[in-house]
């Protein structure tokens, strides 16, 4: 070996040394690792920064707006929340579940998938009185096959098409992973419809401060619009479809306050005073179209509708707002902010919001700028809570976003454009057609993956310059020698399985998909089976907590331990390698 090819191996080799002792987060890893390339001669300056015009960054942060979008359109949640609905068993409800969150992981980043849908298994586990650990950690398993289906799935799956690009001239296509991803996720459902009786049943989750705080009587004012669900539903009807979570305190027609009677049908521009959780009155007002009041509304400032948030606060003894109303102090006009909700411990409110006098110790629901709402809190006397999620006002649903990747799906799958392009375009549109504000946009893309993307992507490639890649790929090959054809395949699959829980999988395919493609050229193999072993494996972290950021969302709210994800993980991954590596190699012929 030469001392470029030694001094590569042992940038590579102290640079998952860093990512296992986890000092340094994995950005600064690779950046880290970039310098020391840089200084070691194996990476020239003018090669030094290419990888931040790469391909590969532009369809990772393109694809992550996208996600981003569908994920807010909640046109995904709401065909869910359909189907369970109408199942009630735990078996019945995960599978629900699991196979939601892994159909939808093939087209929204699968870790967006799952926050999206993370509510509903927290919500199905209170009802059934069952820990939530009982779907949490199958959820995000489901997650990671589901990703695997797709290019833009999983970032290796990018990644790898890149590999095969340089390699043939031909890239993958869109849904080239597909037989594979689809056969693995399938069995991995049927597995984890048996095998979540390996979790244990008394992991809880430790108690937010939203939980402590027990804030749940919340009143908010909203009027149906044309087109709503609850269009000509009575009351009682109305109550029931939403399974008794909110209660409607009062109904305002006109002038006049109507008597809440079970019977009274409901019309279009009738005011609604509804009281319940704030989870419930947004899931209420999201899926039957009604508008909050003062939502859309300009404020003095001509707040930039991009950047509204809400925010929950307490109103102190000392301030502006006690003793008077909303509509009294002119909030939207003179602050730039909305009063949308008001709970009140010991009291049903049933008047409406900008009508409701204030007292001290009313906990509220403002809206308005990001950028204003502290100072404003300050100026009214109010204290902010401890931080909850709270989407009250944030009801936009729309197909649009789904058009939109469906036709940049179509553009590269026939060809017209190539993928970097197409969903470069895509990620314009929603943000252009307003299907995703443009802080949201910047919000949802995870620039710390690009960053590591775009730095290792010059020192990834300095094991080829220099032969260090055939070197080890060579010696895999040796050691392969004795193995039949589905040894070789199955070896990559467990090599890519075994690195992937100690670096980011992006990294683990930067690094291994080329070693995994002259393996293939020194056994006398197509490289496809080898690459596409590299992404199934690179993308399929079972057995920690840290491989995966899905893995990672999961272990608070699931109230897991370390240990817990190797008993589901374990037989999990051995099942992937049986069954993932027959249908590699009936997909992707080796000769």
């Amino acid at each position: 070996m030469t001392l470029p090819q030694w001094l590569s191996i042992a940038t590579l080799v102290g640079m998952m040394c860093l990512f296992l002792w986890g000092r340094f987060r994995y950005d600064v890893t690779a950046v880290i690792a970039l310098l020391a390339a840089l200084v070691l001669g194996i990476v020239k300056p003018a090669d030094a920064f290419k990888g931040f015009a790469d391909d590969i960054v532009i369809i990772v942060g393109s694809a992550l707006v996208i996600s981003a979008a569908v994920q807010r359109s909640g046109v995904i949640e709401i065909a869910m929340r359909f189907l369970a609905g109408r199942v009630t068993s735990i078996r019945s409800q995960l599978l629900v579940l699991t196979a939601s969150v892994g159909l939808s992981s093939a087209l929204v980043k699968n870790v967006g998938a799952l926050a999206m849908l993370m509510p509903a298994a927290v919500q199905m586990a209170k009802k059934n009185k069952a820990s939530p650990s009982v779907f949490l950690m199958p959820m995000s398993f489901a997650s990671l096959l589901g990703g695997l289906m797709t290019l833009v799935g999983t970032s290796p799956n990018i990644i790898v098409s890149r590999v095969r690009d340089e390699m043939t001239g031909k890239p993958f296509a869109m849904f080239d992973y597909f037989p594979t991803g689809f056969g693995l996720l399938v069995v991995g459902l049927i597995f984890l419809r048996f095998g979540y009786r390996l979790l244990p049943r008394d992991r809880r989750a430790a108690p937010t401060m939203g939980e402590a705080l027990n804030i749940s009587g919340y009143v908010t004012e909203a009027s149906v619009t044309e087109g709503s669900q609850a269009i000509g539903e009575t009351i009682a009807e109305f109550i029931a479809r939403h399974e008794d979570q909110v209660t409607v305190m009062s109904l305002l027609r006109g002038d006049m306050q109507g008597t809440v009677h079970p019977h009274v049908h409901l019309r279009e521009s009738d005011i609604l005073i509804l009281s319940g959780a704030p989870d419930a009155l947004e899931r209420v007002i999201a899926r039957d179209r009604l508008a909050l009041t003062g939502e859309g509304k300009e404020g003095a400032e001509g707040e930039d509708r991009d950047e509204i948030g809400v925010i929950e606060a307490v109103v102190t003894t000392d301030s502006v707002l006690i003793g008077r109303t909303a509509g009294r102090l002119s909030l939207r006009e003179r602050f730039g902010v909305n009063l949308i909700a008001v709970s009140r411990a010991g009291e049903h409110l049933t008047r409406k919001i900008g009508q409701t006098v204030l007292q001290a110790g009313d906990v509220i629901v403002m809206q308005g700028p990001v950028a204003l709402l502290p100072d404003r809190l300050g100026q009214l006397g109010a204290l902010p809570l401890a931080a909850r999620e709270m989407r009250l006002g944030n009801s936009n649903r729309s197909w649009l976003p789904i058009l939109i990747l469906v036709v940049a799906m179509i553009a590269t799958a026939t060809g017209v454009v190539p993928v970097a392009v197409a969903f470069f375009a895509a990620a314009a549109l929603v943000i252009v057609t307003g299907a995703l504000p443009v802080g949201e946009a910047y919000e949802a893309v995870e620039w710390p993956i690009l960053i590591m993307l775009a730095a290792l992507i010059p020192v990834s490639e300095s094991l080829q310059t220099t032969g260090a890649s055939d070197i080890l790929a060579t010696a895999l090959a040796h050691a392969a020698a004795t193995l039949p054809a589905w040894g070789a395949v199955a070896l990559i699959l467990v090599a890519a399985m075994a690195v992937t829980p100690f670096l980011n999988n992006a990294a683990t395919v930067l690094v291994m998909a080329p070693i995994a493609a002259v393996f293939a050229h020194d056994l006398g193999y197509r490289p496809e089976p080898f690459l596409i072993a590299t992404a199934m494996g690179a993308g399929c972290d079972f057995l920690t907590p840290i491989g995966h950021q899905c893995n990672t969302l999961v272990l608070g709210p699931g109230g897991y331990r370390f240990s817990d994800y190797a008993r589901l993980g374990a037989p999990l991954s051995l099942l992937v390698v049986l069954v993932g590596t027959p249908l590699i190699l009936w997909t992707w012929p080796l000769r």
